[in-house]
């Protein structure tokens, strides 16, 4: 981070070159256009690690050259329901009636299969599959089938998040310490080197292997273009930065479904989502490094270079006041240098007596242990009713996308919510909102089981609205959380928090399985989570328009009657310069 006259010069050269003129739009957009692609890979399994249809193969009345999963015949040699429209579902994937072998050794193949040829009384498990033309995964390719293997799929998901925790507290550090550019580029290239890996892969333990590399790459390109891009604007523009962010990566999920769509086969689609993020190696040569990175390690020559740049794109000048101070800042960093260590070191010396200081406060026990606990239901139903919409009814695809891009208007709720509600009504209001429509949506998959149909669009305007409410929760709690937290151990402790949901997010995948045993448990579990976060968020102190805590003692008096900050538009901007420097 960098220090505080660096930065404070900056934004007074901001004010002269503009805060967000065309130089820096440029750029935004060029870091913006990498995320796209590491939403897709982020949730690409999805679909490569998906389950497709498939049904037992019948050898008494599958022809080899004709194999097709809908046939007429199917209710009388496989268990399962056929539907107004024709079509047939199997109870049970790999399961089918016994043959009647007495039949069988009379019937003529010339014949249509009837229900002499089987034994209904006698399901059987089969080991050979008709797949429906349409969708290649992971289970074709390796035997993936039947219940005992549906733990493999699911961990593939789990894999990919424990990736992202290794990926998240590594590329953290090494941004700050070689640049946020260089692992930037670093993370790109690696998300798209390793999801090549992913579609070479030959079994399914190499293909873990490098679903969990992909994931560490992946990790860092959106943190890392979010710091680059809240680090390039001025103050009045970085929420702003913030949120269309956000809306790239919302874009970047929801094509994911188009792509899986139009792309049958898992190894392809991959292909397609990774090979593109080799390309942006150009941006080695086009995009600048972090100004406020370069002025914090003292590099001013470079930093003015991209100043200069900036200045002459924009069709602005810089003062020739402004350029003096800037370079009498360089020869004081310059001299000043060495001495900056103890500062350091006396800084890092106050971490650990306010980690203790906060360990003997049970108010503050307390509180941060409900935060734990909304930021784990957060992950959990966030990620997995992304996972679970493609179990909805209709086409899992189109579904996919909707809830994917119901995310930007959960995001524009959140940053309205934020202003007008304050910190904790909006959690607790995005939380019941989630809990609601999730429950409710449940609740009309038994009632309307025989009229499925006739329901669906209601289901799944209630599901879209449960994404809605929990996208929301999800960017308020990181504001709420960075201003419950005194600012010695405000990075770190919101990174506790963060790591703390992505472990929580490993379960997600798991949940969707639930449903196998009774079709609305995973939305009536992710209901009731969020309906016990959202009560809970209300034994929380406000922060709104609040002094943020610079010590522990501060952080415990919150909730009591403070002053409220003098300047409340200073107070915002303080408020979301903290947020962005404690996400990364």
């Amino acid at each position: 981070m960098a220090a505080p006259a660096a930065a404070m010069d900056f934004d007074e050269i901001l004010n002269q070159i503009g805060e967000f003129g065309r130089y820096q739009k440029e750029n935004y957009l060029l870091i913006c256009l990498p995320v796209l692609f590491a939403a897709a890979n982020s949730l690409s399994y999805v679909f490569t690690a998906g389950t497709p249809k498939y049904r037992c193969r019948v050898e008494e009345c599958d022809v080899e050259e004709q194999l097709h999963y809908q046939t007429d015949w199917l209710e009388v040699a496989i268990p399962g329901t056929r539907d107004k429209h024709g079509y047939f579902t199997p109870s049970d994937a790999c399961l089918r009636y016994a043959a009647n072998e007495s039949h069988v050794q009379q019937w003529d193949m010339s014949v249509t299969c009837n229900a002499s040829l089987f034994l209904p009384q006698q399901p059987q498990r089969c080991r050979e599959f008709v797949y429906e033309i349409g969708e290649q995964t992971i289970v074709q390719d390796w035997q993936l089938t039947c219940k005992e293997n549906a733990w493999k799929l699911a961990f593939v998901g789990t894999t990919h998040f424990a990736g992202l925790v290794v990926g998240t507290a590594l590329f953290g550090y090494l941004a700050d310490r070689f640049g946020r550019k260089r692992i930037f580029l670093f993370c790109t290239i690696f998300m798209g080197v390793t999801g090549i890996g992913q579609a070479l892969a030959w079994d399914y333990s190499s293909f873990l292997v490098f679903a969990l590399l992909n994931a560490v790459g992946t990790s860092g390109v959106y943190p890392l273009a979010f710091i680059i891009g809240v680090e390039m604007v001025g103050p009045r523009k970085r929420e702003m930065t913030s949120i269309v962010l956000n809306y790239f990566y919302a874009v970047g999920e929801a094509l994911l479904g188009l792509a899986a769509w139009l792309l049958s086969s898992w190894k392809i689609l991959q292909y397609a989502l990774s090979i593109p993020s080799l390309f942006f190696v150009v941006y080695f040569w086009l995009v600048p490094e972090s100004v406020r990175w370069l002025l914090a390690r003292n590099e001013h020559e470079k930093a003015g270079n991209i100043i200069r740049r900036a200045a002459h794109v924009n069709q602005r000048e810089l003062s020739l006041e402004l350029m003096a101070s800037f370079k009498q800042h360089q020869l004081d960093a310059a001299d000043n240098a060495p001495g900056k260590q103890p500062l350091i070191q006396q800084q890092q010396r106050e971490i650990w007596p306010s980690v203790k200081q906060v360990f003997t406060s049970s108010k503050l026990i307390w509180r941060y242990t409900i935060l734990l606990f909304i930021w784990a239901v957060n992950a959990i139903v966030f990620y997995g009713l992304s996972l679970n919409s493609t179990n909805l009814s209709g086409n899992k695809y189109l579904n996919f996308a909707l809830v994917c891009l119901i995310e930007i208007p959960g995001y524009s709720l959140a940053w309205l919510c934020l202003r007008k509600l304050g910190r904790r009504l909006a959690l607790s209001g995005s939380l019941l909102l989630c809990a609601i429509t999730c429950a409710a949506s449940g609740y009309l998959t038994t009632v309307y089981t025989d009229k499925r149909e006739r329901a669906n669009w209601l289901i799944v305007t209630l599901f879209l609205m449960g994404k809605l409410g929990i996208t929301s929760s999800f960017a308020v709690i990181y504001t709420y959380t960075a201003e419950m937290m005194p600012t010695v151990i405000r990075s770190g402790g919101v990174g506790v928090m963060s790591t703390f949901a992505r472990f929580g997010a490993m379960l997600a995948p798991f949940v969707p399985l639930l449903g196998d045993y009774y079709e609305p448990l995973p939305l009536l579990l992710f209901g009731t989570a969020s309906m016990l976060a959202g009560f809970l968020s209300l034994l929380l102190p406000e922060t709104f328009h609040k002094k943020l805590p610079d010590t522990v003692d501060e952080a415990i008096a919150l909730g009591n009657k403070m002053r409220p900050l003098s300047n409340i538009t200073n107070n915002s901007t303080s408020t979301n310069s903290q947020q962005h420097e404690s996400i990364m």
